[in-house]
């Protein structure tokens, strides 16, 4: 029996994130229910401070989520954390586009507000390592 997973981004703004992740991979950011978050307030079981008004939408502060139209491919959990990033990533995403592709990827993530890092290859394979606009690292191959 396989094990479902989602990959968590740790960041200090996930709905902004969450939209640039999105776009970047042509997913969709997943709607939050307003009325269960009204009700959860209403109910003392959450306060108004862990709520945030996104693109005037009632949100949860602490996280967004996108999915793939692929519903066999992991979402991908945005939350937020006190501490800004300091260090090199332990895990990251590969965005795999191809040779053919990964000049023009590079360019439209560097608009969107990506960094280019530095570019790497090993044997046949090249890849460019990238920040996306908190800085976490991900590699287009």
């Amino acid at each position: 029996m396989a094990t479902d997973f989602q990959v968590t981004v740790d960041c200090t703004e996930p709905h902004v994130l969450a939209d640039w992740w999105a776009e970047a991979l042509g997913w969709q950011v997943e709607p939050q229910d307003e009325a269960f978050i009204r009700r959860t307030v209403e109910a003392g079981h959450a306060t108004e401070e862990q709520t945030t008004t996104h693109r005037g939408h009632l949100v949860w502060a602490g996280g967004a989520a996108i999915t793939s139209p692929d519903p066999d491919r992991p979402r991908v959990l945005f939350q937020s954390v006190p501490e800004a990033k300091t260090i090199k990533n332990r895990v990251h995403l590969d965005l795999r586009v191809g040779d053919e592709r990964r000049e023009a990827e590079v360019a439209r993530l560097t608009g969107m507000g990506a960094t280019e890092l530095w570019r790497a290859s090993q044997g046949p394979f090249s890849w460019v390592t990238m920040a996306d606009p908190e800085g976490n690292e991900f590699c287009v191959a």
